[in-house]
């Protein structure tokens, strides 16, 4: 089986039918003690940083049977884990080590209200300092599968 980075891969006669199997992931980590609003929205926003990193990953338009034309998605699935602080902070340092692209968003964000002052509120932290609620990452699988490492996926 031949695959490459970003790809989907099937072999054999019949792959059109065989399971999809994925070469890369994308995985998102967000807070354990987020309401349910903020995890929903600070899901939206990192996982839009990686389609826009990772043009790969998005799929094709899609339309129903009548021709209505819809936004293409991700082509793969994303996995959702939650984790403590702490959890969170480990799996930062991890996907910096391994260089994987990643998207973060921090408890600052909430107060903000538009993109410049978003980038201005992580830009004013230094790395060891960010406080992570969420962030997103993509690369190959066996790297994200160790990224969130003590987190458990989101019920």
């Amino acid at each position: 089986m031949r695959t490459t980075r970003g790809t989907e891969s099937q072999a054999g006669a019949g792959a059109e039918n065989a399971p999809v199997r994925f070469d890369t992931k994308i995985a998102v980590l967000l807070r354990d003690d987020l309401e349910s609003w903020q995890r929903l929205n600070v899901t939206a926003f990192v996982v839009s940083g990686i389609g826009t990193a990772s043009p790969e990953v998005i799929g094709e338009p899609y339309a129903d049977a009548d021709g209505t034309a819809y936004l293409p998605m991700f082509r793969q699935p994303v996995l959702v884990f939650e984790g403590t602080k702490e959890v969170l902070t480990a799996a930062h340092g991890r996907a910096l080590s391994r260089s994987l692209p990643m998207a973060v968003f921090t408890s600052d964000l909430f107060g903000t209200g538009n993109d410049r002052d978003n980038r201005a509120a992580v830009r004013a932290v230094g790395t060891d300092r960010l406080d992570l609620v969420g962030m997103a990452v993509h690369g190959p699988r066996n790297a994200v599968d160790k990224v969130p490492k003590g987190a458990r996926l989101h019920p």
